[in-house]
């Protein structure tokens, strides 16, 4: 059994199968703003689709990062710091692509179990 979470025909913010959930890219909801705020309400978004999934953080496997320049590397990961367990960091990478929208910095793809 599936679970599609926000699913407008095109994607869904979300997919919950076998255990795992698998999340799109998620983004700020101010692509004006600096890459840290951008970084917080990404996270803040992915919280809030986890809860609806059955997740949290804590269960979060992996992660990819993009950014829009290697520039917003250290002020990303403040954010990001704070936001993880150290203790239970999942995988992760980061990387440099061309962004859906001018404003963006910063995308994030985590996936998680349940």
């Amino acid at each position: 059994m599936m679970k599609h979470i926000d699913n407008n025909g095109r994607r869904s913010r979300a997919v919950v199968a076998n255990g795992t959930v698998y999340m799109g890219g998620q983004v700020a909801d101010d692509w004006t703003a600096d890459v840290a705020t951008q970084t917080r309400q990404a996270l803040a978004r992915i919280d809030a689709i986890l809860a609806e999934a059955g997740s949290d953080r804590s269960k979060v496997v992996s992660a990819q990062i993009w950014l829009k320049t290697m520039d917003d590397y250290e002020a990303m990961n403040a954010v990001w710091d704070a936001w993880v367990d150290p203790a239970g960091a999942p995988a992760r990478s980061c990387g440099v692509v061309e962004m859906a929208h001018e404003g963006l910095r910063v995308e994030i793809i985590p996936t998680a179990i349940l």
